[in-house]
């Protein structure tokens, strides 16, 4: 007796092909609009939770990103905070603190000229410069691109000392680790005495 192979009926073949590929369209979409929104808003809401970072030697109290939090590293006269990558270069974060000589509580408006105009003199990539106040200080933050990523440098100065930061996203999410880096260098706190409220701007009279 002879077996009879049954063939499968093209039809059935077709409704399950149509069958996959319907479920993975469903699939994708629950995927692009109900988990990753979820999921990115969650790694957000990691990376730019603020953790405390205190250094006496140093003269700095702040806030660091957690994205940015990972290994300390100290040198003379300043720390070097990251978060280790394999394989890449990793979000880092550097400050440095030296004592201020002549005991200002202001950057002196021919430095701020010169910071201010390195974007255009040295022909800087994506420089941006900002005069600004922090925690009652005066502060520079300055962002710009350099060795292959971007780089924030904030500088504050007190009567005491000068304080550096420069913080970089390394490889990851440029956009979310530049606002860790911003929303970090933000939450300086130097020791010391207090700078004097800044003066006004003198009017003279013209006759």
């Amino acid at each position: 007796m002879t077996t009879m192979k049954r063939e499968i009926p093209v039809q059935l073949l077709v409704a399950a092909g149509i069958l996959l590929l319907g479920g993975g369209i469903i699939g994708g979409e629950y995927f692009l609009v109900k988990w990753y929104p979820t999921h990115a808003n969650n790694v957000r809401r990691e990376v730019l939770a603020l953790l405390p970072y205190k250094n006496d030697g140093l003269g700095i109290e702040m806030k660091v990103a957690s994205g940015l939090y990972g290994k300390i590293e100290s040198f003379p006269s300043g720390v070097r905070i990251y978060s280790p990558r394999f394989w890449s270069l990793e979000p880092s974060l550097t400050i440095t603190s030296q004592p201020n000589p002549d005991q200002s509580s202001a950057f002196t408006p021919q430095v701020l000229a010169r910071w201010e105009t390195d974007g255009v003199v040295h022909e800087l990539p994506r420089y941006h410069f900002e005069h600004t106040q922090i925690n009652g200080r005066d502060a520079v933050i300055i962002t710009q691109y350099s060795s292959r990523a971007m780089l924030l440098t904030a500088r504050v100065i007190s009567p005491d000392h000068l304080v550096e930061v420069n913080c970089t996203p390394g490889r990851d999410d440029e956009d979310l680790y530049m606002q860790a880096c911003d929303e970090s260098v933000r939450t300086i706190n130097l020791s010391g005495a207090p700078s004097p409220p800044p003066q006004p701007p003198v009017l003279v009279e013209m006759r």
